[in-house]
This record gives structure tokens, C-alpha cells and sequence, in this order.
């Protein structure tokens, strides 16, 4: 089935470049849950070691068909569980969209049922460089911390290699063979402290009659209360049985470090077939994630905080109020008023 778009060789040269890129980095462990819903788009950072994460959502869909002249109802459950494995950089991730597509054939009044897995694959996703591991604030300017710069754009970026398994007869894929790969780059740029950007560009089912070359684009913005966070994303893929261009939006809300919760909606820029969509969904984490330590003398200077001072032995007399929980605690980068204190602190460690 043609599509409305088609992408063209040039593509190839943006997969060759982030796979040779040569620098490494280790992804860090984040206090707050790190969930690649709402939407596809995946995340190129990974989760953390020994953290289990648990994404799913149900979803209802209405597809109607032009030329074939069909109208089809679809409503089913989308599944993921990720794993920090080995360690900080590296993820198992496990994929699964399991739906029910009752579709009428209007030309000749007949109706039928089919349910599977749409989707069912399993990989592991690496990061081979985070662009923000030795990123440090400017201390002397509260704007350069929090405005749109042009190195912003350059980003994070994780590989991902996994396969598609089609189990008996699946009616969605017929004639696939039960095992076919799957090689992905995801990147992720984080524009100013409330505005992040994500991309992946895949290639799928590979070694069938039917290979797919797709990408998605995800723009998130989290509010000045981090606990809710909107985002859009467009989606396109090409491939001889089917290829189309979709564009999905929705919110997502963070209860607690752990748990975050989410709906969004789409639809499709073309009528064969035309699709309306809509998902809810949620996110919880399983943290049996621990810090490893590393002995004094192995640290570098000032690594784990620099010199005692006197005021460090000092009782503390009064507790920190409002303690935030969960978003609250999202770096969004130093307040003016932190960074005044930061500058001082150096400044007197310089001995100016």
C-alpha cells in the first residue's frame, strides 16, 4: 500500500553519522520515574540499574478505509516492562501491543474479527553518549542557564538493536517469519530546562517482504508546577504493506516519584485508511536501584564536595520547608538566588 510520504536515500547518511559517533557516556539514575509515555517515542536514556518499569495503557481506535471502502473498530492494551540491566547505560525492554480489530468489508456485507499481537518484540537500548554528563551551570548568568542555545540541539544518543516475534497465526502479519530484527537511534535534546526533544529513526522487520523504515519526533514541555507536562509528537513510517504520517498530543501527570499517569489522542493525515485514536495509560517503577561507591582514593578533587568547613559541623536549627516529592524534586535548573549563593561559595574557596 503507497503512502503520502516517502523518505528518501539521504536518510541513510543521518543513520551512518550517529553510529560512529565516538564519544561515551554513562546515563544517571534519576529520583523521578523516567517514562517513555505518553506517545512512541523512546527515551535515550536508560532507566537505571536494577530499576523495573512497568508502562501499559488501553487504547480505542476508528479506522476507515477509502479505497477498500472498509470501517474497522480497534481496542486493545499497549505493554512495556524495562529493566536497568548490568549497568547505568544499558536497558531490556520488552514491547507488546495486544488488539482486537473487528473490521466490516462494506462491498460485500461481511463482517470479521481478528485479535493478536500487533506488536511483540524484545531488545536491548545503549547509551553511547550523554551530552549533558559534564554540563555544569554558569554561574554568573541565570539567563544562559535557562534560554534556547544553539548547543542545546546537539544530543544524547542511544542505540537500540532488538527483534519481532510473530507467534502461530497471527492475522496482522501473514506470511512474516517468527523472527525478524529490529535496529533503532534514539536521540534526545534538552532545549532549556522545561523543553525536551526527542527523536528516533528505526528500521524495522528486517529480512521480510515487507521492511519498514519509519521515524518520530517528540516535543515535550513540563509547567512551572513539573508535576504535569504536555507533549507532541509526529510519526511516520513506510513500508510495502502499509505507510502513513500520524500526529498524537496529550498530558501526562506525575503522582509521586514512582507513579505517573497519562492520556493522549491522535489521528492520521490520510484516508487509507483514516484513523482516529485515543490512549490512557500508566507508568510505575519498581526502584531497586543502589549507589555504588567509590573509595576516597580513587576520587578526583572536590568530587565529593571539596573541603569540610566549620559550618558543616554546625547543628542545623531549622528543618527545610515544603520538601518537594516527586516532580517537585526535577532539576529546572538554579534560581537566580542559588546561583548568587554558588558564586560566592566559589569565590571564597578561590580566595577572592
Amino acid at each position: 500500500m503507497s503512502g503520502c510520504f516517502e523518505l528518501k536515500k539521504p536518510i541513510y547518511p543521518i543513520l551512518f553519522l550517529a553510529l560512529i559517533i565516538p564519544f561515551f557516556g554513562i546515563s544517571q539514575y534519576t529520583d523521578v520515574i523516567n517514562s517513555n509515555r505518553p506517545g512512541l517515542s523512546v527515551s535515550a536514556y536508560a532507566i537505571g540499574k536494577n530499576v523495573l518499569q512497568l508502562e501499559s495503557g488501553i487504547f480505542y481506535e476508528q479506522q476507515d478505509h477509502n479505497l477498500l471502502n472498509t470501517h474497522s473498530t480497534l481496542f486493545g492494551t499497549d505493554i512495556a516492562l524495562r529493566y536497568g540491566l548490568l549497568f547505568e547505560r544499558l536497558e531490556l525492554i520488552w514491547e507488546g501491543t495486544y488488539q482486537n480489530q473487528d473490521i466490516t468489508f462494506d462491498n460485500f456485507g461481511i463482517s470479521e474479527s481478528r485479535t493478536d499481537f500487533y506488536k511483540n518484540r524484545i531488545g536491548l537500548k545503549f547509551l553511547i553518549y550523554d551530552r549533558y554528563k559534564e554540563d555544569k551551570p554558569n554561574l554568573y548568568s541565570w539567563k544562559a542557564n535557562n534560554v534556547f542555545r544553539l548547543k542545546n540541539l546537539i544530543p544524547s544518543v542511544s542505540l537500540y538493536a532488538g527483534a519481532n516475534f510473530v507467534l502461530g497465526d497471527n492475522p496482522f502479519y501473514l506470511g512474516d517469519p517468527t523472527i525478524s530484527p529490529r535496529v533503532m537511534v534514539a536521540t534526545q535534546s534538552r532545549l532549556s530546562p522545561r523543553f525536551v526533544l526527542i527523536s528516533n529513526i528505526s528500521y524495522d522487520r528486517i529480512g521480510t517482504d515487507f521492511p519498514e523504515l519509519g521515524y518520530t519526533i517528540s516535543l515535550s514541555h513540563a509547567f512551572r508546577n513539573p508535576k504535569w507536562s504536555v507533549f507532541v509528537e509526529n510519526q511516520a513510517f513506510e513500508s510495502d504493506r502499509y505507510a502513513d504520517v500520524l500526529l498524537r498530543s496529550g498530558v501526562a501527570y506525575l503522582f509521586n516519584e514512582n507513579l505517573q499517569t497519562d492520556i493522549h489522542m491522535g489521528a492520521s493525515f490520510k484516508n487509507t485508511p483514516s484513523r482516529i485514536f485515543i490512549s490512557a495509560g500508566v507508568s510505575y517503577r519498581f526502584d531497586f536501584h543502589k549507589d555504588t561507591f567509590k573509595a576516597i582514593e580513587d576520587q578526583n578533587a572536590n568530587e565529593n564536595g571539596g573541603a569540610i568547613k566549620k559550618s558543616n559541623m554546625k547543628k542545623k536549627s531549622k528543618k527545610k520547608k515544603n520538601k518537594g516529592k516527586g516532580a517537585e524534586d526535577i532539576d529546572l535548573g538554579p534560581s537566580k538566588k542559588q546561583l548568587r549563593k554558588l558564586k560566592k561559595e566559589q569565590e571564597k574557596d578561590n580566595g577572592l
